[in-house]
């Protein structure tokens, strides 16, 4: 049996991470860091240690056999145990004795998949900044650049392709803080009913043997990266819900981004084009096409994350006791999953939003395709307080009826909106003379805080950059200085 993502193109950009070989070796890390820590609470030597990292090499498993394996036990953790004590048995045989001591194959499941979660966040993490940065390129650049506002599907007003390009932006802001969560994932301990009693049986005379025991599950988080959390969380499932929430928050912001481009980019639009590259976009039939393929993608993922969230949380709503019968099993693949289209998609928006095509002249024929009408709202506001009441006839009812009428009819509005209400004295007390009906019907002057509210989302990823960059420069000066020191704890 293979998967090689064939019903899922383009999944392959997060497959290092996340497909079956980055799963065997995060469980091989796993138990590998299990005799490291018992070596750094000094119940086994460093020579075990030392071998126990040299035996846990994914490429040296077979993991097909494996996965057919696990079907006896009901999950991968039990064959790969014999095959890894094998392995290590080859190396040092006296190391043995300290694999899987204490732990319950649902420690080592948990823990892994936590593992590769924290792993896939680097370049999850890396290529939404990436997105980010070219975002805020094109908002800058493109902030005179008009094009009109759609809501329900119909132009609305003026706006600009910079704004919504920001817009785009600060959806992808708003992710930052559950990204860092993927920083800080916990490690799974607990023993087979969830109270540590293995992990306390090894330190059989010590009077603290409890805090010991939670002493070496901090060893075992700090040598995989990992926090230590407040409790045992085999059947309360808040670590997989969070960070399947954040992959899927991930997954609809990109959609979001698609939906506009793929919209946008229809040949009777024409506003935006995605970037070329070869073999891209190609019809088997049709040589004509260049479809935008990028942007399907990342739609295809943006529909496919809320199944897949919801079956993480159906899972969680179905565990029982102090061990679960199948719910957790019934989790491994959506997680997996979610993560694995979550990182392939932030490659996609990268390469989208890097390589984005706008084409400004479109812009403005497609806003002056709507005619003056497009502006109504500024021109009530304006005018409608200056006329006076004909009839039954409000200001506003007026204006609107002369609106309507003259929808497509620049210069037939004008003549309208002066006869109702040309001479009247404006708050300024200047007169409503043609010059001011004209301007009303500028695209151009009725934008909003767009310079404003453009800034702000800049500002905000220029913070976002300097934190990135200073932390970044903190974690250099920590690795070439002195051993890591990790948080043993969650938030």
């Amino acid at each position: 049996m293979t998967d090689v993502g064939l019903l899922s193109p383009g999944a392959h950009r997060g497959a290092a991470r996340t497909d079956d070989t980055a799963v065997l070796q995060a469980l091989l890390d796993v138990e590998a860091a299990w005799v490291a820590a018992q070596s750094a609470a000094g119940l086994a030597p460093a020579e075990a240690a030392d071998a126990a990292r040299r035996a846990a090499r994914a490429g040296d498993y077979d993991a097909a056999d494996l996965a057919r394996r696990a079907e006896g036990g009901g999950n991968p953790v039990i064959p790969l145990l014999a095959d890894y004590r094998r392995r290590l048995g080859e190396l040092d045989p006296a190391a043995v004795r300290w694999v899987h001591r204490g732990l319950t194959s649902q420690d080592v499941m948990d823990t892994a998949m936590m593992l590769v979660l924290h792993r896939a966040a680097e370049p999850l993490a890396r290529d939404l900044a990436a997105a980010r940065g070219a975002l805020a390129a094109l908002a800058d650049a493109h902030r005179a650049t008009v094009q009109t506002a759609r809501t329900l599907t119909q132009h609305a007003l003026p706006s600009t392709f910079g704004l919504k390009a920001s817009s785009w932006l600060a959806g992808l802001q708003d992710l930052d803080g559950d990204l860092a969560e993927l920083r800080s994932l916990p490690v799974s301990y607990g023993g087979a009913a969830g109270s540590l009693a293995a992990s306390l049986a090894l330190f059989p005379d010590a009077p603290d043997a409890a805090e010991r025991a939670l002493g070496l599950a901090g060893h075992w988080a700090d040598e995989l990266g990992l926090a230590l959390p407040p409790h045992v969380w085999h059947t309360t499932r808040r670590p997989v819900l969070r960070t399947a929430g954040t992959l899927a928050a991930v997954c609809a912001a990109l959609g979001r981004i698609a939906n506009d481009v793929l919209l946008l980019a229809r040949p009777e639009l024409g506003e935006l084009r995605e970037p070329a590259a070869e073999g891209r976009g190609v019809s088997s039939a049709m040589p004509q096409k260049q479809n935008p393929v990028l942007s399907v993608l990342l739609k295809r993922t943006a529909l496919s994350a809320p199944q897949l969230l919801a079956q993480v949380h159906l899972a969680a709503g179905q565990y029982v006791d102090e061990r679960p019968d199948g719910a957790w099993h019934a989790e491994w693949a959506a997680l997996r999953e979610l993560a694995r289209l979550a990182v392939a998609a932030s490659s996609h928006a990268a390469e989208l939003a890097q390589g984005l095509v706008v084409d400004p002249a479109r812009m403005r024929a497609n806003l002056d395709a709507s005619g003056p009408a497009v502006l109504a709202e500024r021109i009530s506001a304006a005018l409608a307080p200056l006329v006076p009441r004909v009839g039954g006839a409000t200001g506003k009812q007026q204006v609107q009826d002369a609106v309507r009428e003259h929808a497509t009819d620049r210069d037939g509005m004008v003549t309208a909106l002066l006869a109702l209400a040309g001479g009247a004295a404006r708050p300024d007390g200047t007169p409503v003379d043609e010059a001011f009906v004209a301007g009303l019907l500028d695209p151009a002057g009725y934008l909003g805080a767009n310079d404003l509210l453009i800034d702000r989302a800049l500002e905000r990823a220029h913070r976002s950059a300097n934190d990135r960059s200073a932390a970044e420069a903190t974690a250099r000066a920590s690795t070439e200085t002195s051993a890591p020191t990790r948080s043993r704890s969650t938030a």
